[in-house]
């Protein structure tokens, strides 16, 4: 830790402050992190929804113009 903080140029008490602040309580950093793991997956469904939609719109248009242009 005085390594560290010699490197960076900060008082060793300072570092040592903003190391335990940083650091989540045993149950906090996990409850958080499952809020947005959940946030994330509920984003990544509704883009993959979109997407999916998407899809068919193109391949139902490639069809269209297929037979339009044969």
């Amino acid at each position: 830790m005085a390594d560290v903080a010699k490197n960076l140029g900060v008082a060793k008490a300072s570092l040592y402050k903003w190391t335990q602040q940083a650091r989540p309580g045993p149950d906090k950093g996990k409850e958080d992190e499952l809020i947005e793991s959940k946030r994330e997956i509920l984003h990544l469904k509704a883009q993959l929804r979109r997407t999916e939609e998407e899809r068919d719109i193109l391949k139902k248009a490639a069809a269209y113009f297929a037979k339009e242009s044969g």
